[in-house]
C-alpha cells in the first residue's frame, strides 16, 4: 500500500494528537490549542462530531435532525465560556407527559408548568404523591448542586465525596441500595414510580434492583446535569455544538484531519507514534501526548493490548418528520405541550419491569417502551422556513430495554418489527395512526428512520451500540483510576472519550479532564 502524505500537516512531531474528531476530541483539542500546545486531530470519517452531529438524514428534505444525541444536560457552562463558544440551550416548557388509559378514559400525567400539582391529584387522587414527587427531586437537586461542579475537578475519593453530598440517607438511595428500593419507599402508584425510573435506564439495560447498581449511575448523570438536572433543548441542533468546539479548535490553531483513520499507537511513555490510514495509504505521525476520544475497546486494539469486557447498548434510536403533530386521545392536554417535553410511552414501574424480563430472556419486549419530545416545538431553527411555514415537526424516539443481542440472528427483520410494536404502543393513545402524520420525501417515502445497538456499532463504532462506550461509573476515585479519570496505563496516552470516568453523554468532560491531565494540572 502506498504511503498516505503528511506533509500536510505543519509539524513532525505534535505536543498532542488526538484520535478521534468527536464532541470530547474537539473539546481537548481546544483547551490544549489555547494553552499554547501543537495539536493535530485525526478522525475517521469525512466530518468531525462523532454522534453529535445534525444531518439531513430524509432526501430532499430541508429539516436537519439531531440524528444520534439530541438533548444536553451535562455539559458544563465553564466549557463554554472558556472555549468562547457561540452556542446556546433552551429550556423545555414541560418536563414530562405520560398517557394512561384508566375505566376506558384517556388521561395522562403532566409535570412541568402550573398543572403539575392538579395533574398528579387527577391521577392519584390526593396530594401525597405530588408531595413526595417535589420531595425526592429537591432531594436529587441539592446532590445536583454538590456533585455537578466536581466533575471537571480531580476525582475526589469516595468519602470526600459522600461528605460533599452532606446527605446520609441521599447517599444510601443513590450510592448503596439499588435504586428500585428508593423509588417503592418513596412512590406508590404505577405510573409515578416508571417515570421516575426511566432516568435509569437511558442506554443502560438493568432492572430496578440490579445488585451493579449500573441503574443507579445512570440516573445520578441523569439527575446531576447543569447542577438542575435539566435537559435542555441545542438551539440549531446538536451539530451547532460540534461545529462551534471545532471553529473554537480550530481557531485556537489545532490542526483537523478528516478521513484520517487512526489504527495503531506505539508509546514508549515519553513519546508517541500513531499511524493512520486515508483513501491514499497509511503514514505515521509523532507526538509526545496521545488523547483517544474511542472507546476503551478502540484504546486496547490502537495499543495491541488485552481489550475490557465487551459492552452491550440496549436501545432504540427514532427519527421521525411529521406534517403535524397527531391528535391525543387525552383530549384534556394540547400535543405541543405533551410533546415539548418527554412523552413516556408503556413505561409504566411494571411495564417497565415486564419489558426487562422478556428482553433478558431472548425476546423483543412485547409492548416496548420509550420516550419522545419534539425539537422543533422548542427551536424551529432545525427546519427549513417552508417546512416551518406549514407547522412542519420533528420527532425523536429513543426505545429502552432492545439490547444488541437481540438483533444478531435478523438485524433487518428485528429491527423492523420493534419499530412497528414500539409505533404501535403510541398509536394505542393517540386518536390517529403516528403514520398518517409523516411527511414524505422526495422519492415519496416516509420520513422515518430507526437505529438499533448494531446501527450505531457499525456506524459510529460504539461497542456493542452502547451509546456511553462501557457501563457508567460513580464519579469518585478506585484503585483502577488516576487523578482525572482518563490516565492509562501509559504516561502519556490519555482516555478522552465517553468510556473515562465521568463520561458518557454529550458534556465535554472527559474532554476537559483529558486536556488539564495532559497539562499537568
Amino acid at each position: 500500500m502506498p504511503a498516505a502524505s503528511a506533509e500536510t500537516f505543519s509539524r513532525s512531531v505534535y505536543d498532542a494528537v488526538i484520535v478521534g474528531g468527536g464532541h470530547n476530541g474537539l473539546v481537548a483539542a481546544a483547551y490544549l490549542a489555547r494553552a499554547g500546545r501543537s495539536v493535530l486531530v485525526l478522525e475517521r470519517l469525512g466530518n468531525t462530531g462523532g454522534a453529535a452531529v445534525s444531518t439531513r438524514p430524509f432526501a430532499g428534505v430541508d429539516a436537519r435532525l439531531s440524528r444520534y444525541s439530541y438533548l444536553v444536560s451535562l455539559l458544563p457552562q465553564r466549557i463554554v465560556r472558556d472555549l468562547g463558544l457561540s452556542f446556546s440551550v433552551r429550556k423545555r416548557t414541560v418536563s414530562s407527559y405520560t398517557p394512561l388509559v384508566r375505566d376506558g378514559r384517556a388521561t395522562g400525567l403532566l409535570v412541568g408548568g402550573d398543572r403539575t400539582r392538579e395533574s398528579f391529584a387527577d391521577l392519584t387522587g390526593s396530594d401525597r404523591e405530588y408531595e413526595a414527587w417535589e420531595a425526592f427531586y429537591g432531594m436529587t437537586g441539592r446532590l445536583a448542586e454538590r456533585i455537578f461542579p466536581t466533575l471537571t475537578e480531580p476525582l475526589p475519593t469516595r468519602d470526600e465525596l459522600r461528605e460533599r453530598v452532606g446527605d446520609e440517607t441521599a447517599w444510601r438511595m443513590l450510592f448503596e441500595e439499588p435504586i428500585g428500593t428508593a423509588i417503592e419507599e418513596n412512590f406508590s402508584h404505577d405510573l409515578v414510580r416508571g417515570v421516575v425510573l426511566t432516568d435509569a435506564l437511558i442506554g443502560t439495560f438493568a432492572d430496578a434492583h440490579d445488585p451493579s447498581l449500573v441503574q443507579n449511575r445512570c440516573f445520578l448523570y441523569h439527575v446531576i446535569g447543569g447542577g438542575t438536572g435539566d435537559w435542555d433543548v441545542p438551539v440549531g441542533g446538536m451539530g451547532a455544538l460540534t461545529d462551534a468546539l471545532a471553529g473554537a479548535a480550530r481557531g485556537a490553531g489545532a490542526e483537523i484531519a478528516t478521513g484520517h483513520e487512526a489504527i495503531r499507537i506505539e508509546t514508549d511513555g515519553e513519546t508517541a507514534e500513531v499511524a493512520f490510514r486515508t483513501d491514499d495509504g497509511e503514514g505515521t505521525v509523532a507526538a509526545r501526548k496521545v488523547l483517544v476520544n474511542a472507546s476503551p475497546q478502540a484504546l486496547s486494539a490502537l495499543l495491541g493490548e488485552e481489550p475490557p469486557p465487551p459492552a452491550e447498548g440496549a436501545q432504540l434510536k427514532v427519527n421521525m418528520l411529521l406534517r403535524r403533530l397527531p391528535r391525543l386521545r387525552d383530549h384534556a392536554v394540547d400535543p405541543r405541550r405533551a410533546f415539548s417535553g418527554t412523552f413516556h410511552i408503556a413505561e409504566g414501574y411494571g411495564q417497565l419491569a415486564t419489558a426487562y424480563a422478556q428482553a433478558a430472556s431472548g425476546r423483543l419486549p412485547e409492548a416496548p417502551p420509550s420516550e419522545i419530545y419534539c425539537h422543533s416545538l422548542t427551536d424551529p431553527s432545525i427546519l427549513g422556513p417552508e417546512l416551518a411555514a406549514q407547522g412542519y415537526q420533528t420527532l425523536t424516539l429513543f426505545g429502552l430495554h432492545t439490547p444488541a443481542r437481540l438483533f444478531a440472528a435478523a438485524p433487518d427483520a428485528t429491527r423492523d418489527a420493534l419499530l412497528k410494536a414500539t409505533l404501535a404502543e403510541l398509536d394505542a393513545h393517540l386518536d390517529e395512526p403516528i403514520t398518517d402524520c409523516l411527511a414524505l420525501d422526495e422519492a415519496g417515502q416516509p420520513c422515518i428512520e430507526a437505529k438499533t445497538p448494531l446501527d450505531l456499532e457499525r456506524d459510529l463504532r460504539l461497542p456493542g451500540g452502547h451509546i456511553f462506550h462501557r457501563d457508567l461509573a460513580f464519579p469518585y476515585a478506585d484503585d483502577s483510576t488516576g487523578r482525572w479519570g482518563v490516565e492509562t496505563a501509559h504516561a502519556n496516552v490519555l482516555l478522552c472519550g465517553a468510556g473515562a470516568v465521568r463520561g458518557g453523554g454529550v458534556s465535554g468532560i472527559p474532554g476537559h479532564n483529558a486536556a488539564m491531565a495532559a497539562l499537568g494540572r
